[in-house]
């Protein structure tokens, strides 16, 4: 899966969130990053690094799993494969969002 085809998913599961108001920076280690400012309507989306209230760090098979909805979240998370830098509450938040 390809950077291009994350944010076109992403997009599509923003479309259904509404109040998350954050910036949201998905960093993929390598094979780069996916910056979201959804506290902009509509949100914008950036390959460029940017302070952002959350990161998450993964990989992007484990992402596109997530997306799928054969990983849990917080099993990966409790597992080292997805890491999170910031605020909690805003990464449980992003769990509702972005599991399918």
């Amino acid at each position: 899966m390809s950077l291009e085809s994350i944010e076109k998913r992403i997009k599509d599961k923003l479309v259904l969130a509404s109040g998350l108001n954050a910036k949201v920076t998905f960093d993929f280690g390598d094979d780069g990053l996916l910056f979201v400012d959804t506290t902009q309507s509509p949100p914008e989306f950036s390959n460029d690094e940017n302070e952002s209230d959350i990161t998450l760090k993964t990989s992007i098979s484990t992402f596109e799993n997530i997306l799928d909805g054969t990983q849990d979240p917080n099993i990966a998370f409790m597992m080292g494969k997805l890491k999170v830098q910031g605020s909690m509450g805003l990464a449980m938040k992003l769990n509702s969002i972005l599991e399918d």
